[in-house]
């Protein structure tokens, strides 16, 4: 029997999460020398992506979603990628690196049915394995398929809101490398930096010091074409005022929504129709088999490799600081792609 310490889920939030109220870190046992049953493995995580989804699954179980709520005093799970270190499945050997869902936990059993989602990460580029939680996994994915919903056209405004988190990064840096003249907005002034810098964004602002609705007046001088949405309420209402006509909203989170006892109630919704605006909601892992996953893989992890696509991490060593993580990113305190590094790769 060797230790497996995990993060669970004890208790339903309301507003934000609560270290050791919300979440609890509980020390456990698991027999790697067990026998399993055919088609199962067992895997040691290496990295589990946190993101802000994950709050809506910190629900009660009766409340219908989108993805199921986090089963009371069980771990928390979430994207990420593990090292296989026993296996009654020919699809996978030991040492296997593996991408899937997997429990903010030290050491996990993974049945037959939940192995066939697994995927084998073949890293021929020798990228840190962190990325594969981030801007070549879920992350990545999202903003990729995202962009499909909507044109990206040379010349044309794209705005992107919490810009510098894991999803804004790539979807700001994809619009420049398709000609667009792409805008962000961020909560510090180093993510600011990082857009303009790193990520060559052609403006970028804080929204804590400019509020949207001038900001926008100011950087988006003809307006805004594309609208990547990831934040909603005040934010949301600035872009329906500085849309173009038939422009585009992708609608991927409203961050500011998931924590609040009180919705904002979004003002200039009219403009929907006056502007012929298409709003399109997405939930990635809806088409997660086509030919984009291969179109993704055969280009991002390339570009990641040469440096013409930048990434920015933010990784809490040990489950011990998870929970702080995952409330942290919560209320923006993350910079990139925020995560925990459970072991060594």
């Amino acid at each position: 029997m060797v230790q497996n310490k995990s993060v669970n889920f004890v208790e339903v939030p309301t507003g934000y999460p609560v270290k050791d109220k919300t979440m609890k870190l509980v020390t456990g046992e698991i027999d790697l020398e067990q026998k399993i049953e055919d088609g199962a493995v067992i895997v040691k995580v290496l990295y589990v992506s946190i993101d802000p989804y994950q709050r809506g699954r910190m629900r009660d179980a009766s409340i219908k979603s989108y993805t199921p709520a986090f089963k009371l005093n069980a771990p928390i799970d979430n994207g990420g990628v593990a090292r296989v270190v026993k296996t009654a499945n020919s699809s996978y050997k030991e040492g296997d690196v593996v991408y899937g869902y997997f429990q903010w936990a030290e050491y996990q059993l993974i049945n037959p049915e939940e192995a066939k989602a697994l995927r084998v990460v073949e890293n021929k580029e020798g990228l840190p394995l962190s990325h594969y939680v981030g801007a070549l996994g879920m992350p990545g994915m999202t903003s990729w398929y995202g962009l499909t919903l909507g044109k990206q056209e040379k010349g044309k405004t794209a705005f992107i809101s919490a810009a510098a988190g894991a999803v804004g990064q790539i979807v700001g840096q994809l619009c420049k490398r398709r000609g667009m003249y792409v805008v962000g907005s961020a909560g510090e002034d180093a993510k600011v930096d990082f857009l303009l810098n790193e990520c060559q964004f052609d403006a970028a602002f804080n929204y804590k010091k400019e509020g949207p609705r001038d900001a926008l007046k100011k950087y988006c001088p003809n307006g805004i074409d594309l609208y990547w949405e990831n934040v909603g309420g005040e934010t949301l209402d600035a872009v329906l005022e500085a849309a173009n006509d038939f422009s585009t909203i992708i609608a991927c989170g409203m961050i500011s929504q998931y924590n609040t006892t009180e919705p904002y109630g979004v003002k200039n919704i009219m403009n929907i129709v006056a502007k012929r605006i298409k709003m399109q909601g997405f939930i990635v892992l809806d088409e997660f088999d086509g030919q984009w996953v291969q179109d993704f893989f055969a280009a991002v992890p390339g570009w990641i490799k040469n440096g013409e696509m930048k990434v920015k991490e933010d990784i809490a060593e040990g489950l011990e600081n998870a929970q702080d993580a995952f409330i942290g990113m919560l209320q923006g305190k993350n910079f990139g792609k925020a995560m925990i590094k459970v072991a060594q790769e």
